[in-house]
C-alpha cells in the first residue's frame, strides 16, 4: 500500500475501487485537501464575502463532505470491518472490537462537527453572508488528523496484512454498487 501512496502523491493515478484498501488510504489525502479548502475559506471571508471563489470553495467543500466522506465511513463501517471481523485470529478479536468501536465513535464525532460547520457553508455556497469560523475548522482538522493517524497506522496496514483476495474483490464489488445509488457519489 505504502507504494502505491508515494506514486499518487508523484502524480500517477489515484487507486480506484478495484484496489479497496489504496482508495480508502488515498481518501484520507483528499480530506485533508478538502479542510486546507476549509482553512483558506475561513480567512477569506472576513475580507472577500461569499464572492464567487468562496461560493465554489463552499461547494466543493459541502460535495466532498455529504457524499464522499460519508461514503468513506460506510466503506469501513460495513465492509472494511465486517471484513476484517471475519479473518481476525480469535486471540486478536476483543482488540479488533475495541479499534472497531473507537472508529464508529470518531465517525460520529466528525459527523457532529460537520454539522456544526454546514449550515454556514450552505449560506456561502448560496452568496450570503456567514461566518466560518477559524476554531471549528481547527477543531475539525484536529479530529479528523487524529482519526486517519489511526486508521493509517492501524487499520489499514491490519487490514492490509488479513485480507485475502476474495474479501477485497467483495469489498470493491459494494464499495462500487453504494456510489452507484442515487444518493452516492464520490470516495
Amino acid at each position: 500500500m505504502s507504494g502505491k501512496r508515494s506514486d499518487a502523491l508523484l502524480g500517477a493515478p489515484a487507486p480506484g475501487l478495484d484496489e479497496p484498501l489504496e482508495m480508502l488510504f488515498a481518501c484520507h489525502d483528499r480530506v485533508r485537501a478538502r479542510i486546507d479548502t476549509l482553512e483558506r475559506l475561513a480567512r477569506w471571508l472576513p475580507e472577500h464575502g461569499a464572492d464567487e471563489q468562496a461560493r465554489q470553495a463552499a461547494t466543493a467543500v459541502l460535495r466532498y463532505f455529504d457524499q464522499a466522506a460519508v461514503n468513506h465511513h460506510l466503506d469501513e463501517e460495513r465492509d472494511l470491518f465486517p471484513a476484517m471481523r471475519a479473518r481476525v485470529e480469535a486471540a486478536e478479536a476483543a482488540r479488533l472490537a475495541a479499534l472497531e468501536a473507537r472508529i464508529l465513535d470518531e465517525h460520529r464525532l466528525l459527523a457532529a462537527r460537520w454539522a456544526a460547520m454546514r449550515e454556514p457553508l450552505l449560506a456561502i455556497a448560496a452568496g450570503e453572508s456567514a461566518e466560518l469560523g477559524t476554531d471549528a475548522v481547527a477543531a475539525f482538522r484536529a479530529a479528523y488528523s487524529e482519526h486517519i493517524a489511526l486508521e493509517e497506522a492501524e487499520v489499514l496496514p491490519w487490514a492490509e496484512r488479513i485480507l485475502g483476495q476474495g474479501e477485497l474483490a467483495a469489498m470493491s464489488a459494494t464499495m462500487t454498487a453504494r456510489r452507484r445509488e442515487p444518493t452516492g457519489s464520490g470516495d
